[in-house]
């Protein structure tokens, strides 16, 4: 199974140099001295690492065959990716890869169903299923403990407790309480 694990940013310096933007929460088992990645374009690939370092916070990595600036510019933005075992499991019980969460039946503690996560988003502050409902549309659950309480791969589903309205359809509005509303007892900006 293919993984992303990084993609290659700006040239860094004239010897080759590329900063990184790490996909993996495993670099120095993906992105080490020696590995040999495939790439997105496929054309550009594979790379084989010579060299890696942290310079001020990011990762720096050199290819062979790679040893000026010119040729580090030409990698930029190009996925590199890894071909992992789908067998194999992070070292942390408590991580997951994509591909073990990618079609799991989402559903609540008593059981109610969801959906089934489609996709899954990396942002800086945390990860996003994109969970299909029954009726097809889409629903965005944040992958943090304090909303999925368990995911169970034998079982194939990840229990939620969501907090409200996350989930749950907006309430349609009772006409009694809009005809009240227009009564002049509106809240602004800048009323007291």
């Amino acid at each position: 199974m293919q993984l992303v694990v990084a993609r290659i940013g700006r040239a860094h310096g004239i010897k080759g140099e590329v900063t990184v933007e790490v996909r993996t929460d495993e670099p120095e088992l993906r992105l080490g001295p020696g590995a040999v990645l495939g790439t997105e374009p496929a054309s550009a690939g594979p790379l084989t690492i010579a060299t890696g370092r942290v310079h001020s916070g990011r990762l720096l990595l050199r290819f062979e065959g790679v040893s000026d600036r010119g040729g580090a510019e030409a990698l930029r933005n190009i996925l590199l990716i890894a071909e992992v075992d789908p067998e194999e499991l992070p070292e942390d019980p408590e991580e997951f890869y994509d591909h073990q969460l990618m079609d799991l039946d989402v559903v609540l503690a008593d059981g109610t169903e969801i959906g089934r996560i489609t996709e899954i988003t990396h942002l800086p502050s945390q990860d996003l299923f994109i969970v299909e409902r029954p009726d097809g549309s889409e629903v965005m659950i944040p992958f943090v403990e304090e909303i999925v309480t368990e995911i169970d791969l034998e079982e194939q589903r990840a229990v939620i407790d969501p907090p409200p309205g996350l989930i749950d359809e907006l309430p349609e509005t009772d006409p009694e309480l809009s005809e009240q509303s227009g009564s002049g007892d509106r809240a602004g900006k800048g009323d007291a």
